[in-house]
């Protein structure tokens, strides 16, 4: 007689709430950084280029442990692997919330990045113990709560900061969200294995791409003293083409590869990945120069915004881009994805070309920065769901884990130039960049973004029957 597997058990609303209260720690937790990100450079006499490490180093991580993450919740279960993920974060978040230096918030921060693979795994668990309507319904519910939890962090952080100290506005989400995970762990049942994968994990792939990373966001960290250092930036030159050649062959060779490069020889894969790093660029170096304006001080050119201001000027945006998904979504089903994605970077090239030539306002940043978010959106929605059904069923994982890996290249990117030319356009003996350095910021993310209408134009109408 053959053994049969015991049906999953099925879960209750308190086990979702669980997920749902860890989602919106995490959420909170994530988005601390951004509205404090001034505030955090003068009390750790930070540069512009290290604040803008410090705003995209959670996301390279993030980007790096997802498929990873993924691939072990399949073969180990999903719960297991989600608590182990968040006694990371939860460890992270401890980190930072003690660090006394820079170098010490990087480290938690590093840590802190661990969560950006938990939200796929809570879907793993709730598709696995739920019917599928039901399912829909909490994966909805969770993801929508990840993003309230977001806003929510993004409004306190200034004045926990301010109120209390930069430590508590990582302490506070740090301790709700230890408390979802031991909720969580009480109130989910375990899910069983999956099929065991003989193919194993691709770690070496895995540590080239992270040294890749680290070693390019050093490079353009030191781009504006290249002058005072140049022995230096041209070993990092040196190191960062040895990582790419090393990592390029691994993957090339490797059964299970991290990201399956031979992707790139599809055409539609390859337009998709231009475009996701080119728009990626434009839009990080808005996210990372737009907070940097309101704090100048208002003697200058600025506003001098308080972290608490700065967090209720960026809510906007924030709202903007968690509607950007679903209308990007059906503008997509209707029109199709190059329509989408054109509109999407026709807005946010007028967006950043109108920032460089109006910001004397504190509405012309705020609505700028809302246009770019939702422009941002729609353009990675179309892009995402055009990648999904531009390949066979079953190396849809594979593709969109590139295109994410392409998308937090292009954020880490955007976000280091940013920092670059603050730091350039900085005159000696001043804290407070030149405005013609975000001018020229502004307009070199449009231009930029301007262009990759060359490539849109050549991608398939993508309308679905």
């Amino acid at each position: 007689m053959t053994a049969t597997l015991a049906p999953p058990v099925r879960i209750g609303k308190a086990a979702v709430g669980a997920l749902g209260m860890l989602a919106v720690a995490t959420g909170a937790l994530e988005s601390v950084v951004t509205p404090t990100l001034p505030l955090l450079q003068r009390e750790l006499d930070m540069s512009p280029a290290e604040g803008a490490l410090l705003s995209i180093v959670l996301l390279i991580t993030g980007a790096l442990v997802t498929p990873v993450a993924g691939k072990l919740g399949d073969r180990h279960g999903g719960k297991r692997v989600l608590i182990r993920l968040m006694a990371v974060v939860s460890a992270g978040g401890l980190v930072s919330a003690l660090a006394p230096n820079l170098p010490v918030l990087l480290l938690g921060q590093v840590l802190q990045g661990a969560m950006v693979g938990a939200l796929p795994l809570s879907f793993i668990v709730v598709r696995k113990h739920l019917p599928e309507g039901e399912s829909k319904v909490a994966i909805g519910v969770v993801s929508g709560l990840f993003v309230g939890g977001g806003m929510a962090g993004m409004l306190s952080a200034g004045p926990v900061a301010e109120t209390l100290s930069r430590h508590w506005m990582f302490a506070l989400p740090t301790i709700a969200v230890i408390g979802s995970t031991l909720l969580v762990n009480r109130l989910m049942p375990h899910d069983p294995p999956g099929r065991k994968d003989d193919t194993g994990t691709d770690w070496p792939g895995l540590l080239l791409l992270s040294g890749m990373l680290v070693t390019l966001m050093l490079v353009l960290a030191m781009a504006p003293e290249l002058g005072s250092q140049p022995l230096v930036f041209a070993v990092l030159i040196v190191v960062l083409a040895a990582f790419v050649t090393g990592w390029t062959a691994v993957e090339r060779r490797a059964a299970s590869p991290m990201i399956d490069l031979r992707m790139l020889a599809r055409p539609a894969m390859r337009k998709s990945c231009v475009l996701t790093f080119v728009i990626c660029v434009g839009t990080s170096l808005a996210v990372y120069l737009v907070p940097q304006l309101f704090a100048v001080p208002a003697g200058e050119y600025g506003f001098g915004a308080s972290a608490t201001e700065t967090g209720f000027f960026l809510l906007p945006g924030a709202v903007a881009a968690s509607l950007a998904g679903p209308i990007g979504g059906i503008g997509e089903r209707r029109f199709g994805s190059r329509a989408v994605v054109t509109a999407g970077i026709v807005l946010l090239a007028a967006a950043l070309i109108a920032l460089a030539a109006a910001h004397s306002e504190v509405w012309h940043l705020v609505i700028g920065k809302m246009m770019i978010s939702l422009a941002n959106g729609l353009c990675v929605t179309a892009l995402v769901t055009s990648t999904a059904t531009s390949v066979d069923q079953s190396d849809t994982g594979i593709a969109t884990s590139l295109v994410l890996v392409t998308r937090v290249i292009g954020y880490a990117v955007g976000a280091q130039v940013g920092g670059a030319l603050l730091t350039a356009g900085t005159p000696s003996g001043s804290d407070v960049p030149a405005e013609s350095a975000f001018i020229t910021g502004f307009v070199i993310a449009g231009a930029v973004t301007a262009l990759s209408l060359l490539v849109a134009r050549t991608m398939s109408k993508g309308v679905k029957e």
